[in-house]
């Protein structure tokens, strides 16, 4: 009898992604004395320790890494299958994630979202957000299936691609902020003694991008546009924001365009696939965005964050 379950290492897995019992049994909806016996039984029945307790927090040993590292290709593996033979028996797969770059809230999505489980009830959605080079990472290390992606892909192919529209970009601060009294374009040593407001890029295997940066440049990172845009807002730093998003606090006076000597160029906008994949979701997706007015309406969705 094998001793161990796709059950027990989609446990292990969330244990180690979460670092703990606690957190693993969140992600996975159930009780924590559950993600507990799991783990004491297939410790009990392999003969080893999985993971060293360090209070609250768990790590694995040696021989957790060694079976979370082959346990993954097994779990992996059963996931192509269940899509495969779903998509034999329908056409329809299991599950299908779509990521987008974090300029684009989620919620410009949900008409969207409401019409495709009209079509196919039985396809679980995922949504999932990433930034720059990070959105890109998630489509080719088949974390999701359909990306709205900045900018242009990585070389290396894999993916297909198509262009969806551009975000026009402001270079704004608050108007208690030094910058706001200079009365001329700014020049970078007006810039260089203050501090920019940047949206680290999630990338961890691509290259990471950096936009507008000087070379010293002190920094306030953060994990979204949005939280940018706040930052900017409070006088926190400078920086360049989407034109949809900062225009109504501009015209509310919370924020003060100025002109700079390197302004930042229209951001491009791509929807990306793996070249190899194909489906009725991944179709339905393709074919919905490729209307101008759901293309429109996304491109317009980034001042939602103002509100968020």
């Amino acid at each position: 009898m094998l001793r161990i379950s796709l059950d027990a290492l989609q446990v292990l897995d969330a244990i180690d992604r979460r670092g703990s019992f606690a957190g693993a049994a969140k992600a996975l909806h159930r009780v924590p004395s559950t993600i507990s016996y799991t783990v004491a039984t297939l410790e009990e029945g392999l003969g080893v320790t999985l993971f060293e307790r360090l209070g609250p927090r768990v790590v694995p040993t040696d021989a957790g890494r060694e079976l979370l590292r082959e346990g993954r290709h097994l779990l992996k593996a059963a996931q192509d299958l269940e899509h495969r033979v779903r998509r034999v028996a329908t056409g329809w797969e299991t599950e299908f994630a779509i990521g987008l770059d974090s300029v684009f809230p989620p919620i410009a999505l949900f008409d969207d979202i409401e019409a495709f489980h009209a079509v196919a009830p039985g396809t679980r959605l995922r949504v999932a957000q990433d930034v720059m080079s990070g959105t890109w990472e998630a489509l080719l290390d088949e974390r999701v299936d359909l990306v709205v992606a900045a900018g242009e892909g990585p070389s290396g192919g894999g993916y297909a691609s198509t262009p969806i529209g551009h975000l026009a970009f402001v270079f704004a601060v608050a108007p208690t902020h030094p910058l706001a009294v200079i009365d001329r374009a700014l020049r970078k040593d007006d810039l260089q003694p203050h501090r920019a407001v940047v949206v680290a890029d999630s990338a961890r295997r691509l290259l990471a991008r950096t936009v507008g940066l000087l070379h010293g440049q002190d920094t306030l990172t953060v994990p979204d546009m949005a939280t940018k845009y706040r930052c900017q807002v409070a006088g926190l730093g400078f920086g360049f924001l989407p034109v949809a998003l900062a225009r109504p606090a501009i015209e509310a006076g919370l924020l003060v365009v100025r002109d700079v000597d390197e302004p930042r160029a229209p951001e491009a906008f791509h929807l990306a696939w793996r070249s190899q994949e194909s489906g009725a979701a991944l179709a339905w997706w393709r074919a919905r965005f490729s209307d101008d007015a759901v293309r429109e309406r996304l491109i317009a969705s980034v001042g939602m964050l103002a509100a968020g």
